[in-house]
Formats: structure tokens, sequence, C-alpha cells
């Protein structure tokens, strides 16, 4: 990383803070964790993200990349990540793959991170991008979100970067006792509620409104 994108990097992250502490009245987190910002300090944001869009790589807003869907606002990223309380244990499963970054992310706290894209062509740009980058800790699949991953599942944690109705219950069975899951939940083209959801150690599961937020919508068979 070069010294403008460095400077850009670290005056994102002031802002990010300054975020945090502004919006803390809705989500209740004034200060994100030091694991989650340094997570975001360690991710050149630069590398996912389109050419045309590279001089906006390092503003607090969403980008487009392609196929009707977006790289999220890095507040966002910040504060969704912050919501999981990642352990270095853990095994995490994130819906929407999109460029990658949110996964890069996730992995710098993780151990593992499986990300599902269900565009094939985005999901092949976000593999050979974590692979280069050398996050050996992502698998990227080429799936429909709303089923999950059974075959790798329980997940300690779980992100979904799109907006989808109501909670894939797919999703819902395969999140760990003790787990935490982050997600928007709302109709297309509207204003969304980022939903902080738990799941206790005897299966209960409980739900809160974090944030009022706007993502492009899951796409794919949303099961009944």
């Amino acid at each position: 990383m070069g010294m403008s994108e460095m400077t850009d990097l670290q005056r994102l992250l002031h802002e990010i803070a300054a975020e945090a502490r502004v919006t803390a009245v809705y989500t209740g987190v004034f200060t994100f964790s030091a694991e989650t910002m340094g997570a975001l300090a360690a991710v050149p944001r630069h590398e996912f993200v389109p050419h045309a869009e590279q001089s906006a790589a390092y503003l607090n807003i969403p980008l487009p990349i392609g196929h009707g869907q977006t790289i999220s606002q890095p507040y966002i990223v910040a504060l969704m990540t912050d919501l999981l309380r990642l352990e270095s244990t853990d095994k995490a499963l994130e819906v929407g793959a999109g460029s990658g970054y949110q996964a890069a992310v996730l992995a710098k706290l993780a151990r593992h991170v499986h990300t599902l894209e269900i565009v094939p062509k985005l999901a092949a740009a976000c593999r050979e991008r974590l692979a280069r980058l050398g996050f050996a800790n992502v698998t990227v699949h080429t799936a429909d979100g709303n089923a999950g991953l059974a075959q790798e599942a329980p997940f300690d944690k779980i992100m979904v970067t799109a907006a989808a109705p109501h909670v894939p219950p797919a999703l819902v069975a395969q999140l760990k006792p003790g787990g935490r899951m982050v997600l928007p939940l709302g109709a297309p083209d509207t204003t969304q509620e980022l939903i902080l959801l738990e799941k206790d150690l005897t299966g209960a599961v409980t739900s809160r409104v974090v944030l009022a937020v706007r993502f492009v919508p899951l796409t794919g068979a949303l099961e009944a």
C-alpha cells in the first residue's frame, strides 16, 4: 500500500470512529473494538473496488462492483463486524461475497471464513482476488446464500450482506448455539433494518434492531 492509500485509510478510520460515536444512540456501540478497527486497517480496500472507482476507494460510501452489487460503506462493514464479536477460533459464514472485502475483514479475525456468492463471475473474481492477496483462510463458494452451507455447518458467526424480507430458516438452523448473526431485513429499494440475532446455549433465538440501513436484495430461492 502506497503512502497516498495509507493517508486515505487513516482518514477513513477516523471517520468510521466518529460515525460510531454519532450513531451510538441507536446501535449501543460507542466505540468499535481495537480488533475490528485493526482488521479494517489491515485490508486494502482499493484492491476490492473496480478500476473506475479507485479514487473513491477510501471514502466512507458504498461503491458499485458490477452485476447490480455493491461494496458496503466502510462504517457499515465495521459495525456489522463488531456486532459479531468474532473470536480467533471461530468458523464464520458470510452470505454475499461480492468483491470479497467484507470476507477479507472477517478473515483477519476468524479462524476460517466461508463466503457464498450467487453470481458466478463475481465469485470467480473474488476467489482469485483473495488468493492473490494471501487470504488463505477464506473459501469462496458459488451458491444461493438462502440455503447456507450445510456441509460446513454449524457456524459460530454468520453475516448476511444483502437484504431479505425475513431471516432464511436455513441460516438460523446452521448457527451454533451461543452464536451470533447480523443481517439486514426488509424489502428492496426501501430502508431496511440491521438485525442482530443471537442463539443461546439452549437454542432459543432472540433479536434486536440495530440501525436503519440500505442493502441490495438477497437473490436466490428464499426458503419458506
